[in-house]
This record gives C-alpha cells, sequence and structure tokens, in this order.
C-alpha cells in the first residue's frame, strides 16, 4: 500500500525557497556574507603550477574557497590572522592509492592472501569501515587532506566512510573512492577455492565479459565512486581481462565523467590499459622504455608505489629476525628496481603521480607510513620540486578535480605547512605542523590535532 501525504502549496512554496537558497549557497564564487574569513601570512609558498617557491605571500579564504593570493593583501573586517611566517605552506597533499580499509601485517612469505581472508570474513565491512576512519584521520595529520582510494573496502565500504567524513562525523581527507576493483577471475585471492566466490566477491567485481564491465561500472558509479579501479592483470595470479573488456571499462567511465586507475604490472598488461585509454598506471613493474613512452605520448600518467630506505628496513625489522633478514645486496636490489622505474619513466617524459599503496602495518601512524613514498621518489633522483608537485597539481589532474592541489582562487582552503623549505632541504616534509582542508583547521602546532 502506498501512502501518500499532500504538502499545502504554501509550505511547497517555502520548501522550494530553502531548495533554491540551498544551491545559491552552493554555487562557485558566490559566497553569503556570514562565510568564516581567514587570512594567512606565509613565509613561503609552494606554487605547484610552476613549480616554484614564493617568498612572503598572503593566502585569503572565505568560507571553504581560497579567494585571493598576493602579498601584503588587507585585512579584511573581522578576519582572523593566522601567522606561518616561519613557515612553509604547500597544498594539501594528495595519496592517489590508499586502501583506508585495510591493514595487513609486512611479510616476506605468501600470507597476504590468508590475511586478507580472515579480514573479510572475521572483521567485515563495519567494523573495517571503523577502523578505516581512524586510518583516515592518521592521513589527515600527516598533511594528507585528499585520497583516491582504490578498492579492497568489501561491498563499498570505502563509500561509507567517505560519507561519514564529508559529513564531519569522522575526521579525514576527502575521498575519491572506487567500490571494489574489477578484476578477473579470482581477484587478488590466490589460492582460494572455485567454490568459494563470495569471498573473493567481497572485495572484487569479477568482469565476465564487456558488457559485464560496462555493468559494473555503471553499479559503481551508481554508488558514488569518483574513479573505477581496473585489474589489467592480477598479481600474482596470471589471469588477465580482455582488450575488449578493458575498453568497455574505459568507455563507460568516459559516459560516467569517471577516471580509471589501471592496476598493471606485466609490459602487455600495461600497454594494453594505455591504449584502452585509462588515466592513470599503477605499480607498472615490468613495464619497457617503449612503454613508457607509450604512456608519455597519450598522456597517461604513472602512480609508483615504491618504498623508500626507511620502510623497506622498518618491514625487515617486523617481519624476520636479525639472523634471518635478507643480505644489504638483497636491500639494495630490490630499493634500486623501484627507483630505476622511476628514473625510466621520468626520462620518457611521463607524467608522475603520488601515490602509497600502503597497506601494511608498519607499526607507525599510516599516515606518515605512506608519506615516505615522497621520500622513495627523491632518493630515485626526482627533484624535491617535482616530488611535491606529484603529490598535489599532478594528483590533483589525474583524480579531475581543478580545485584541488594548488594555491590559487577558486581552489578548496587545503593547505599544510611544514618547518623549513622542502625544496631546499627535503626533510621537511616530514615536519608537519599545520594542516587545513575545506578552511578549517585540524592540526595547529607541533602535530597536535585540534579538538
Amino acid at each position: 500500500m502506498k501512502i501518500r501525504i499532500r504538502v499545502p502549496a504554501t509550505i511547497a512554496a517555502a520548501l522550494a525557497c530553502i531548495t533554491v537558497a540551498r544551491g545559491a549557497h552552493a554555487q562557485p564564487g558566490t559566497p553569503p556574507g556570514d562565510d568564516p574569513v581567514i587570512l594567512i601570512h606565509a613565509g613561503r609558498l609552494f606554487d605547484s603550477e610552476r613549480g616554484v617557491m614564493l617568498q612572503n605571500r598572503d593566502i585569503l579564504i572565505r568560507g571553504t574557497r581560497i579567494e585571493q593570493v598576493g602579498a601584503g593583501l588587507p585585512v579584511p573586517a573581522g578576519a582572523r590572522e593566522i601567522d606561518l611566517r616561519n613557515r612553509t605552506v604547500l597544498p594539501g597533499l594528495i595519496d592517489a592509492h590508499t586502501h583506508l580499509l585495510q591493514s595487513i601485517r609486512p611479510t616476506l612469505r605468501d600470507t597476504e592472501t590468508e590475511q586478507m581472508v580472515v579480514q573479510a570474513v572475521m572483521e567485515g565491512t563495519p567494523l573495517r569501515a571503523l577502523r578505516g576512519g581512524a586510518r583516515a584521520g592518521a592521513y589527515l595529520r600527516a598533511g594528507f587532506t585528499t585520497v583516491r582510494d582504490l578498492g579492497n573496502s568489501g561491498r563499498f565500504g570505502d563509500a561509507a566512510l567517505a560519507t561519514a567524513i564529508r559529513e564531519g562525523s569522522v575526521d579525514g581527507p576527502r575521498m575519491f573512492f572506487s567500490g571494489p576493483g574489477l578484476s578477473p577471475e579470482g581477484g587478488q585471492y590466490v589460492g582460494v577455492l572455485a567454490e568459494h566466490p563470495e569471498i573473493v566477491g567481497n572485495d572484487y567485481r569479477i568482469i565476465r565479459g564487456a558488457d559485464d564491465g560496462r555493468a559494473a561500472v555503471r553499479e559503481a558509479a551508481n554508488r558514488g565512486a569518483r574513479v573505477i579501479k581496473v585489474y589489467a592483470d592480477n598479481t600474482p595470479n596470471r589471469a588477465r581481462l580482455s582488450a575488449d573488456e578493458l575498453r568497455a571499462v574505459v568507455d563507460e567511465a568516459r559516459r560516467s565523467g569517471l577516471p580509471v586507475a589501471a592496476h598493471a604490472t606485466s609490459d602487455d598488461a600495461i600497454r594494453q590499459a594505455v591504449e584502452a585509454g585509462v588515466t592513470t598506471v599503477e605499480h607498472a613493474y615490468d613495464a619497457s622504455d617503449s612503454t613508457f613512452r607509450l604512456m608519455a605520448s597519450r598522456g597517461v600518467a604513472y602512480v609508483p608505489t615504491e618504498t623508500s630506505a626507511a620502510i623497506l628496513d622498518r618491514a625487515l625489522e617486523l617481519v624476520a629476525p636479525a639472523g634471518e633478514r635478507p643480505d644489504s645486496a638483497w636491500r639494495a636490489s630490490y630499493l634500486a628496481r623501484g627507483y630505476d622505474r622511476i628514473r625510466r619513466a621520468m626520462q620518457a617524459g611521463v607524467t608522475i603521480v603520488a601515490g602509497s599503496d600502503f597497506y601494511q602495518d608498519f607499526g607507525m601512524p599510516q599516515g606518515e607510513a605512506s608519506r615516505q613514498m615522497l621520500f622513495a621518489y627523491r632518493q630515485a633522483g626526482m627533484p624535491a620540486a617535482r616530488v611535491l608537485q606529484a603529490a598535489t597539481i599532478n594528483a590533483a589532474r589525474a583524480l579531475g578535480d581543478d580545485r584541488l592541489g594548488a594555491i590559487k582562487p577558486g581552489a578548496y582552503a587545503d593547505l599544510i605547512a611544514v618547518d623549513g623549505d622542502p625544496v631546499a632541504d627535503f626533510e621537511a616534509v616530514g615536519r608537519v605542523r599545520f594542516v587545513m582542508k575545506n578552511g578549517k583547521v585540524y592540526v595547529d602546532g607541533e602535530n597536535a590535532p585540534i579538538r
């Protein structure tokens, strides 16, 4: 039985006026007069679009947006002033490859699948989302004001966390989430028996044909996904999507206005993903020079999920007693392979986008661990300014939102401040002392959260 409630015309008219007013409030460039006004005085400001450091700039913020940037801006009546003259102000950092709802122990042995299965069937999506909220807070305190979260989140547990952050129930970065990754048979759950497809289906959307790939994109879009995650191949499985399936996924994503992030490790799978028109390639472990050149020519960005020396050493401490750890030659070779990929991609002219892929518990706040991937890029020889661009403007462009990744009029008021000049001394990136997202201050001082 359907129940219909008639609303008197006078009430309906009032509701319409409220709706119009709310819509007008949301329009960029027309903030109401009662929005809070903040003027930040920055000793140094990183211009991410040009990759240069500017001296003595002021940033005028009204509500959630930056209104003006310049030197010696007048202080509006009633404005709050924030003095960061002894610090460097940067756009809020962006990690373009996170898994907030997943955390397993580092391992040198093939136990990841077992840990992931236990997490899926014994934690469940609600508990994973709650724990993901704690990790989200750690990312924000570390200076990441935006993340692109790429699956391994149950059946849209990432959507629930993104909603909680957006409405203010949970502190965290804004999330561009994908929902379950679109995958060939088996997902990344190696060895799960075929009679238990529900285990694999908890974290992956298995694609069976081009039409099914299109349907999967529509499902994700319907749940509010801001990006599509697709597995061009599976690691360590050998399963791959076909060229037709990849093209169908990309074409449908474009129809929905969504970028596509492709997990691709083998050279053939990387080329196939690039030719299908994906936005970014994640990992690219076996990419050849010619494939990197193809990525550059097609405008496909690269997300190198590499490990810094400090994180590798921390992982080895956690997984093996001193007498069982790999020797220094293994360590050097491991790091060198990752650094070589980054250097070859840069030489080919590929745009680098920062992404950590840290879903492991290193015994430290996950945001701090993820920030270490920036040091990996620097250790690979990437100039400091380009590393900062990878984690700001380049990542924003990969996400498809020009309101992110830069300190300019119209951009979101997403800012961090660090002690020192990270272009001259990259260690300063680790000294985050101020974090603002959407015009709200979350950290002010010695990395202390605002309560």
